[in-house]
């Protein structure tokens, strides 16, 4: 192989999970009620074989060649029947790695409350959508729990190979797994955790305007 070749292919390359599987996004829809700033959330359909009857956001699958954005868009109007008219993309949100070597793609986005009134639930996939206000969110973090991550690696491994003991001490993890209680239905796992990131850094980063200077006379 020549320098060229490399530079030819990974001059515009734009990085990404290397031999990732998949890639999928969400839409994280923020709504301005009257009564202040809520979430939109899915309640799966209990006829779906994962994670049935909890609270997700409305994504899925990106197709070849589609973008993150269309993506999340497209995927909110199959599940929802909400037009993109409807949809403000406000920004993106930092990516999650999942352990089936895929990687998610939040994007935050401000939905018309009229949308709304015109909300069609995919009945294969959403029983019907719940919003929970960002206040309550708040007053009510979620509580973290961890599990360890424990590697189980067999005999065929070519420690010879790899002029290792079999008795190298491979290195473990943790998961840790937020969970939001006394909702109606479960939230937790990564739509709590995109959930409990996206207010945690909004609050954190946020700051109240400064109240004006009192006037000074200056006679």
């Amino acid at each position: 192989m020549e320098l060229q070749t490399f530079k030819q292919v990974f001059r515009d390359h734009v990085p990404t999970l290397q031999q990732a599987r998949a890639c999928y996004a969400v839409l994280v829809p923020l709504v301005a009620l009257p009564e202040g700033l809520a979430l939109l959330y899915e309640v799966r359909s209990a006829d779906l074989h994962h994670h049935a009857g909890e609270i997700c956001f409305p994504g899925g699958k990106r197709e070849q060649g589609e973008s993150i954005h269309h993506c999340a868009l497209r995927e909110t109007e199959e599940e929802l029947g909400i037009s993109p008219r409807d949809i403000e993309i406000v920004g993106d949100l930092d990516f999650l790695y999942l352990r089936s070597e895929a990687l998610m793609y939040p994007v935050l986005a401000s939905v018309s409350p009229a949308a709304l009134q015109h909300l069609r639930c995919n009945p294969g996939e959403v029983d019907h959508t719940l919003l929970i206000p960002v206040a309550e969110l708040l007053a009510h973090p979620p509580t973290f729990y961890r599990y360890p991550l424990q590697p189980l690696v067999d005999d065929r491994f070519p420690y010879d190979k790899v002029q290792t003991s079999p008795n190298y001490s491979w290195q473990r993890g943790q998961m840790e797994v937020p969970v939001y209680e006394d909702l109606p239905y479960p939230l937790w796992g990564l739509t709590a955790r995109i959930t409990y990131w996206l207010l945690h850094t909004a609050s954190n980063t946020w700051s109240a305007p400064k109240a004006p200077e009192p006037h000074r006379d200056t006679k």
